[in-house]
């Protein structure tokens, strides 16, 4: 049975987000939705007929061309010229996934009834996400001012049947597709060309996605922490709740009270200890996981607040009599919050990285790289390099995106976010963290066998059982590639209920 979820303009969460991602989803406009958006419309049409006074982007130029006034009668090729004009997208292609939660989430800021758009326009938008129709949008061309400009009329050109989109796993002009479905192409009225491309939806997409796996590979890192914890056979002495009590951030209380009833049952961490400390990477995960876990719940509720948002311009207040032009396009509350989710998750990296280098390193009568006879075996020397190669890729991606600026419009648009470059960097930042922790999954699973006959605790050891259907121990050298893409699988597939 598919799932349905109706467009309104009550607030939506991340959770209604992932079940609309499923492939089988369906959107629905509320009646209030269509209520609202009428009324806008009406408003904007009478308004226009009763004055010529300019109103920005409605019936006058845009950006630095706002000064040139527009006749009534060509108020709408003004709106597909924009359109036509701003598809300038270039780089690599936006995953499909992104795409379609960029139609969700313009399709919801539209539906709150303050962009003067046709109810019309909403609904092919819907028809569009619910066939699976998408867009084909490209990565840059979005400055993170006036919106996502590029990228939106990519996303918007098949309402005009213009461009290509994606459609039953082939390519297709969009003008075949609205064939296809029998649609004819939209007129765009005043306003609409401008309410389309104005918004936040690309970097709104991609930041989506990148906390709710964030949010995932929080999980995963602490488990996986654990494991290492007593593949290293190391103290639980610091996570403690009385060293966390006395410094009480949230984050660092919650990541040591989780590593704490991870290895509960564990028989390596109960043992006696030669050593009387442990490297800053283990001693102090609470610290680390809890900060970027700190820093992720920041960006989750920046997040909550946008996709809750009216983000297109000019604004249309029907019930005030106002049509107001103002910023609500800029993208900077994302791109700080994309440059902090980006530098919280390469944390988790770069400390996962050090954790797989101290199991390797022959320490605590571990053998060298965790093979039985290293020399003529390499082992596990390798992953580590590749782990290395990808923490320090994500440093430089780390580099922050919100402190740039450029002049654009002719000096009318002279300042801007770059949160969409915030966005995409923040994405490939994401998308490492599964690589590096399955190199680290891989290499604290190699060493608890070397702890046998003593056991980690049953939570965990069930959680390694089910990761060796996916990968098995590594008796001597092997194409080590196909092990380390299973175990990245196995991090995106599982089902996190330890």
């Amino acid at each position: 049975m598919s799932y349905s979820h109706t467009i309104s303009p009550q607030n939506i969460s991340f959770s209604d987000l992932q079940k609309t991602l499923q492939s089988d989803a369906q959107l629905v406009l509320s009646d209030e939705s269509k209520n609202k958006i009428k009324r806008s419309r009406e408003y904007l049409d009478r308004k226009l007929a009763a004055s010529s006074e300019p109103i920005y982007g409605i019936n006058t130029g845009f950006g630095s061309l706002y000064n040139k006034n527009i006749p009534k009668d060509q108020l709408e090729k003004l709106q597909e010229n924009l359109v036509l004009s701003h598809a300038c997208g270039m780089g690599p292609e936006s995953p499909q996934e992104i795409v379609k939660l960029m139609l969700f989430l313009k399709i919801q800021s539209l539906a709150y009834g303050y962009s003067g758009v046709q109810t019309e326009t909403v609904e092919r938008l819907v028809s569009m996400f619910n066939k699976n129709i998408l867009p084909r949008v490209y990565e840059m061309g979005s400055l993170g001012a006036s919106g996502d400009l590029a990228p939106l009329a990519h996303l918007s050109l098949p309402l005009i049947g213009m461009g290509e989109v994606h459609f039953q796993n082939k390519n297709y002009t969009s003008a075949e597709v609205l064939k296809q479905m029998g649609w004819e192409k939209l007129h765009l009225k005043s306003k609409e060309g401008l309410a389309l491309l104005n918004g936040t939806q690309f970097m709104s997409s991609y930041g989506v996605w990148c906390l709710i796996h964030s949010q995932r590979l929080l999980k995963l890192a602490n488990i996986i922490a654990a494991l290492s914890l007593d593949g290293f056979d190391g103290r639980i002495e610091p996570f403690d709740e009385n060293v966390h009590r006395i410094r009480p951030h949230r984050g660092q209380i919650k990541v040591a009270a989780e590593i704490k009833r991870l290895l509960t049952g564990s028989e390596i961490i109960i043992q006696n200890k030669k050593h009387v400390q442990d490297p800053y990477s283990f001693r102090c995960i609470p610290q680390v996981h809890g900060a970027s876990d700190d820093a992720v719940q920041f960006a989750t509720q920046t997040f909550l607040t946008e996709i809750n948002s009216v983000t297109d311009n000019p604004n249309v207040f029907s019930e005030e009599d106002k049509i107001i032009s103002a910023g609500n396009f800029h993208g900077q509350p994302l791109a700080l919050a994309l440059d902090f989710l980006a530098i919280a998750m390469a944390e988790i990296g770069s400390i996962s990285e050090r954790r797989t280098y101290q199991l390797i390193s022959g320490a605590r009568d571990l053998p060298n790289y965790l093979v039985a006879n290293p020399g003529i075996n390499s082992g596990l020397m390798i992953p580590q390099y590749t782990a290395a190669s990808l923490v320090s890729q994500n440093k430089q991606l780390c580099t922050p995106a919100s402190v740039d600026s450029i002049v654009s419009s002719n000096g009318q648009e002279d300042h801007v976010s770059m949160g969409a470059n915030a966005a995409t960097k923040a994405y490939r930042v994401v998308n490492n963290i599964y690589s590096i922790l399955a190199i680290e999954l891989m290499t604290a699973a190699q060493a608890l066998q070397f702890r046998k006959p003593l056991k980690t605790s049953p939570v965990l050891e069930k959680f390694i059982d089910t990761f060796r259907t996916q990968v098995s121990f590594i008796e001597s050298d092997r194409l080590l590639h196909d092990d380390l893409i299973g175990a990245e699988k196995f991090l995106k597939e599982f089902n996190i209920e330890v």
